[in-house]
C-alpha cells in the first residue's frame, strides 16, 4: 500500500489540496525548474493525477505540492496542480497557503496582527500576508508578482464578436465583458460560460499576446475571466463579477486570486480603477475578493488581493497496488 497525506482548504469555495510532503522527488534549484521537471516526471505527474483525478478527485480540483524555496528569502515553495498539469501562479491557493502556515505553526504569528508569508511559485515570489484577531486568522491578503497589460484583440466567436483584453498576473490571462453576448455571471449559464472561456483560449494560441515577453515557461493563455460590470458600490469602489475558466474547461468557483490581479492590471491600464480605488471582485458563486494596486517596475502594478480561505479536512489516501483505476481518470 502506498499513503499519501493531505490537508484540504477552500478559498471562496474553490477547493485547495496542499501535500505538505510530497512522496516523490521533484528535481530542480528553483520552483520554476521544478515544475518543468514535474510536469514530465511519471511519478510527480502520476501523483498530480491521483489526488486531481476521480475517484480521490474531480475535474475542478486544485491542488499544491510543497518544495523548498528558491533560497533564504522565502519560507517554502509550491508547485500548483490541476487536472491538465502544473501552473505558473495561483491566487486562491497562496490565500489557502497562507492560512495553512498559519493555522499549522509551520509560521508563527502575533494573535492580534499580521505576518508576512513569502513563497516562492513559479512566476517568482508572493507573499500571503496573514491577518489575525484574538488568535484566530480573520484574512489573508495576496500579494502578487509584478502585472501588466499585454494586448487587446477582437476576436469572432460562435456568439458573435467579443473584445478581449489580454493581461499577465503570474499567468496570462483573457478577459472579456459578457453582456455583449448574451451572457451572465451565474450559475444558470455556466456551461456556456465554460464553452466561451474555452473558445477563446482557442482562438488565441499561438497569439503574440499569448508569449510572455521575458520567460518562455510563463507563455500560453492560462485563462479566460468573462465578466460583468455592476458599477459602484456606495463606498465608490469598482464592482464586477467574474468566472475564470481555466486549463481546459475548469471553472474558478473564487473569483481567481492570479486572475484578479491580471484584472486589476487592465483596469488600472484602461482607467476604469483608479489609482487608490478598490475593485470589488464577485465570483459566480458569490464569494468576494476585494483588491487594491500599488505601482511596480516598468509601468507594471502590484496588486494586493484579499480573501480568506477555510479547511475542509486531512486524508490519508490510500493507493492499493491491485486497483486498476491507479491513478484515475477524468470525465471533462
Amino acid at each position: 500500500m502506498t499513503f499519501v497525506k493531505t490537508v484540504d482548504y477552500h478559498t471562496g469555495g474553490e477547493p485547495f489540496r496542499i501535500v505538505p510532503h510530497p512522496p516523490v522527488e521533484l528535481r530542480g534549484a528553483t520552483v520554476a525548474e521544478r515544475r518543468v521537471f514535474a510536469g514530465q516526471d511519471p511519478a510527480a505527474d502520476g501523483l498530480r493525477r491521483l489526488l486531481c483525478h476521480e475517484p480521490r478527485g474531480h475535474a475542478d480540483m486544485y491542488g499544491g505540492f510543497i518544495t523548498d524555496p528558491d533560497d533564504g528569502g522565502a519560507r517554502f515553495g509550491v508547485l500548483f496542480w490541476h487536472k491538465d498539469g502544473f501552473s505558473t501562479a495561483c491566487g486562491h491557493g497562496t490565500i489557502a497557503l497562507g492560512a495553512w502556515a498559519v493555522r499549522s505553526g509551520l509560521v508563527t504569528a502575533p494573535p492580534d496582527g499580521s505576518v508576512d508569508v513569502r513563497i516562492d511559485v513559479p512566476s517568482g515570489r508572493v507573499t500571503a500576508r496573514v491577518h489575525l484577531a484574538q488568535g484566530r486568522v480573520v484574512a489573508v491578503d495576496f500579494v502578487s508578482v509584478a502585472s501588466y497589460p499585454i494586448a487587446t484583440r477582437r476576436l469572432t466567436t460562435s456568439r458573435g464578436e467579443i473584445e478581449v483584453a489580454v493581461s499577465f498576473g503570474g499567468a496570462i490571462y483573457a478577459q472579456a465583458d459578457v453582456a455583449g453576448v448574451g451572457l451572465r455571471v451565474v450559475p444558470e449559464h455556466h456551461q456556456e460560460l465554460i464553452a466561451l472561456g474555452r473558445e477563446i483560449k482557442r482562438a488565441l494560441h499561438g497569439d503574440p499576446a499569448a508569449r510572455h515577453p521575458v520567460d518562455e515557461r510563463l507563455s500560453g493563455v492560462y485563462g479566460t475571466i468573462l465578466y460583468e460590470s455592476l458599477g459602484t458600490t456606495d463606498a465608490g469602489e469598482l464592482h464586477q463579477r467574474n468566472v475564470t475558466i481555466f486549463a481546459d474547461g475548469e471553472l474558478d468557483r473564487s473569483p481567481c486570486g492570479s486572475g484578479t490581479a491580471a484584472r486589476v492590471a487592465t483596469l488600472r491600464a484602461t482607467g476604469e480603477l483608479g489609482e487608490r480605488q478598490t475593485l470589488v471582485h464577485d465570483s459566480i458563486v458569490g464569494s468576494r475578493f476585494t483588491a487594491v494596486a500599488t505601482p511596480g517596475p516598468g509601468g507594471s502594478v502590484i496588486p494586493v488581493i484579499t480573501g480568506m480561505a477555510y479547511p475542509t479536512g486531512e486524508h490519508v489516501f490510500t493507493v492499493d497496488p491491485e486497483d486498476p483505476m491507479t491513478p484515475g481518470f477524468v470525465l471533462r
